[in-house]
């Protein structure tokens, strides 16, 4: 792929950077450790009944996103200009945010719930499409790597930081220094809106101080056509993208690893070592703070090797750590391969992107970043699946767990027969 744009300036290429910590808020707050609780315990008011119709919510969302994010991504390559997207879809996920304080701590609120943090599920997921396909226009194809993995790296800082606040500035102050009343859960509600106003604010620098590609000359009804029209174009001629297919299908193996991870992963802390929540919080605070570290490291590492060849490192080191987590009998062993394996989950999701941000074809680069949201969702059902069943079956968390090494694995194997050479070409043409 050639890249002939001139790279963005260093302030352009940070704000993009920045929008990572500001979309991690929402994940790390609504999704994982905050409303998913809140949630199960205080909206159905039953953790088996809550646990089950949050997986529904969040797989019913998922569905959603691996159907239409190949769709937008082709009509914004039609459309040309990629910010109206990611400003529209950001600010979706913001209101969502802030409409959960209305959610109150009763069981009637159930589709209040669902529907608000559903859209908010569409509006991040949706606005990674295209904040992802910017990269490859502002960074310089030799530095996507670094650029890639610093964004990552900052997504992670963000996100701890941002729980860090809610934990101690909210719910464990239970919002005294606000007056917010406890009964109704208002301290935990008000992170919802600190959601709302982090993800706000800290996008606000990419809205405004990076370029845009130029607007096309369709109208918004032909540039629909032209985009599934270039659909269908990509599938008639996959054998030409078939490096590219390969990669998605091996990403969609170790991404469900990976996802399984930190799916099951505070529940085999408590399972299998006794953890309590205030630990299993811990070590899931620590996790991320190694991933990012890793992201961050890692960075210039993918811009010397290649994405490709980062991502069969990370995978090596993904699979070895995780296999001696499984075999380790004491909690220092668990923490310690633990934080070994958090360091190279940053640069495994860091190099995807910059391995695609190289290699998608010019014209094509948001439906292909449309195919990489769907890659990540289109079968997250089945690690779960396979972990619950074995577990099962076998009575052991040790067993059931192990079953992510399959992913990771296959994943290596396929990524395997990914050319490196078609990075390389894509490196050396644009330079």
């Amino acid at each position: 792929m050639t890249n002939n744009r001139q790279p963005g300036q260093r302030r352009a290429l940070w704000s993009w950077a920045l929008y990572d910590w500001a979309n991690s808020a929402f994940f790390t707050i609504i999704l994982t450790f905050v409303f998913a609780r809140y949630f199960s315990q205080s909206v159905v008011q039953d953790d088996v009944a809550g646990t089950e119709a949050w997986g529904n919510i969040v797989g019913i969302s998922g569905l959603f996103i691996a159907i239409l994010a190949p769709i937008l991504g082709a009509i914004a390559d039609q459309a040309g200009r990629l910010k109206p997207w990611l400003i529209s879809f950001t600010l979706l996920c913001v209101l969502a945010s802030g409409m959960l304080w209305f959610v109150t701590p009763e069981q009637d609120q159930f589709w209040l719930a669902a529907f608000w943090v559903g859209a908010g599920i569409l509006g991040a997921e949706f606005a990674f499409i295209f904040y992802n396909a910017m990269l490859p226009d502002l960074a310089p194809m030799h530095q996507v790597g670094r650029w890639s993995g610093w964004g990552w790296g900052l997504g992670y800082v963000g996100g701890v930081l941002s729980l860090v606040v809610a934990l101690f500035a909210f719910i464990e102050s239970e919002g005294a220094w606000l007056g917010l009343d406890v009964a109704q859960a208002e301290h935990v509600r008000a992170t919802f809106v600190l959601v709302a106003i982090w993800y706000l604010v800290f996008a606000l620098p990419v809205f405004f101080m990076t370029p845009d590609r130029p607007r096309g000359n369709l109208k918004p009804v032909q540039a629909v056509r032209a985009g599934l029209a270039q659909i269908r174009e990509s599938i008639a001629n996959v054998r030409q993208y078939r490096h590219i297919l390969r990669f998605l299908i091996a990403r969609m193996l170790y991404i469900d690893g990976l996802a399984t991870v930190f799916t099951f992963g505070g529940v085999y802390a408590a399972g299998t070592f006794g953890m309590d929540q205030t630990q299993v919080l811990q070590f899931a605070i620590a996790l991320n703070v190694t991933a990012g570290l890793g992201a961050l490291g890692f960075a210039w590492v993918d811009d010397a090797l290649g994405g490709r060849n980062t991502v069969l490192v990370s995978l090596v080191g993904l699979a070895c750590s995780a296999l001696a987590i499984l075999l380790v009998e004491s909690m220092v062993g668990f923490w310690a391969w633990g934080m070994i394996l958090g360091i190279f989950v940053g640069p495994l999701q860091s190099a995807s992107r910059s391995y695609l941000a190289r290699v998608a074809p010019e014209h094509l680069q948001t439906q292909m970043f449309g195919l990489f949201a769907f890659s990540g969702k289109a079968t997250a059902f089945a690690g779960p699946l396979l972990v619950g069943t074995v577990t099962g079956l076998t009575g052991s968390q040790r067993w059931g767990m192990a079953t992510i090494l399959v992913f990771l694995v296959a994943g290596f194997l396929i990524m395997l027969t990914v050319p490196a050479s078609v990075e390389k070409d894509a490196k050396a043409n644009a330079v």
